[in-house]
């Protein structure tokens, strides 16, 4: 099925997909940015494919990587029982589209992501923070979130900045 999923991306999406990994019997398709709706929705409404439930939508960050960020979908086919991982790079500060006009189910998996790695979805319908409080300060799953709130009170860590207090 992967050699199907893989064959009819590349006939529709030919500039679209930037690289393509096989890891256990797992495809992983990376994708431009700019087209992740228009593929989710071909992934969702080509009947030989069916993908009709987004599993998951996680963010990753490479803190010295640049583009920053990994947004991974991952899809799943319920009647035809495949799955396929789509992968979108993200700067630091840029937006992507939202799915949610393909999947409901993105809406919440939008939220978390923004709410734990600060990516704005453009066209969420309701985008604001689900697991921290509204008043919370900064985005805990980056890698440059300050792990301590400790005030720099001692000598030995009074010259560093705080992300990088141990």
């Amino acid at each position: 099925m992967k050699d199907i999923i893989l064959k009819k991306l590349k006939e529709k999406f030919t500039k679209s997909i930037l690289e393509v990994e096989e890891f256990r019997d797992e495809l992983t398709i990376i994708v431009r940015k700019k087209d992740i709706v228009p593929i989710c929705q071909f992934l969702r409404d080509d009947p030989e494919l069916c993908f009709n439930f987004l599993s998951d939508l996680c963010g990753v960050d490479w803190l010295e990587r640049k583009p920053r960020f990994d947004l991974v979908y991952n899809l799943y086919s319920v009647p035809k029982n495949h799955r396929v991982r789509l992968k979108v790079r993200v700067g630091d500060g840029e937006n992507v589209s939202s799915v949610t006009s393909v999947w409901s189910a993105a809406n919440w998996h939008e939220r978390e992501v923004f709410d734990m790695f600060g990516i704005k979805f453009e066209g969420h319908p309701d985008l604001r923070r689900i697991l921290m409080s509204e008043d919370w300060e900064g985005h805990p799953l980056r890698k440059d979130f300050p792990l301590t709130r400790e005030e720099v009170m001692f000598s030995h860590n009074k010259d560093r900045p705080p992300r990088i207090v141990k």
